[in-house]
């Protein structure tokens, strides 16, 4: 499956657009890995341990918003995007989402 983030895919056409498709994920960060994170913010730098949840939540999502692609007979995502948040102070929020078609080679 080809996932875009540009309106177009080089060397194709859409032939039939399905529609707006998304993957969301909410996870949240053990207390061991809020204790360690929270640590580090004393002592300035990368918090490896958000980076890695953030990281690995954008995966997930992705996988998500592929598969219900899928789902509804596409072939490819164009103009994907992420929105993240946060819910209450423990939990993180990824969604991908973007345009659900079929394409044809040029």
């Amino acid at each position: 499956m080809i996932v875009s983030t540009t309106e177009n895919v080089a060397g194709h056409q859409t032939a039939e657009t399905l529609g707006q498709v998304f993957g969301v994920v909410v996870r949240s960060r053990g207390l061991s890995g809020n204790i360690i994170a929270g640590l580090r913010t004393i002592i300035g730098g990368e918090i490896k341990e958000y980076t890695a949840l953030v990281e690995d939540t954008r995966r997930q999502a992705v996988d998500r918003l592929v598969m219900n692609a899928r789902l509804m007979g596409a072939d490819a995502v164009v103009m994907m995007r992420f929105d993240s948040g946060s819910i209450g102070q423990t939990m993180n929020e990824v969604v991908a989402y973007g345009t659900a078609v079929r394409l044809v080679r040029a």
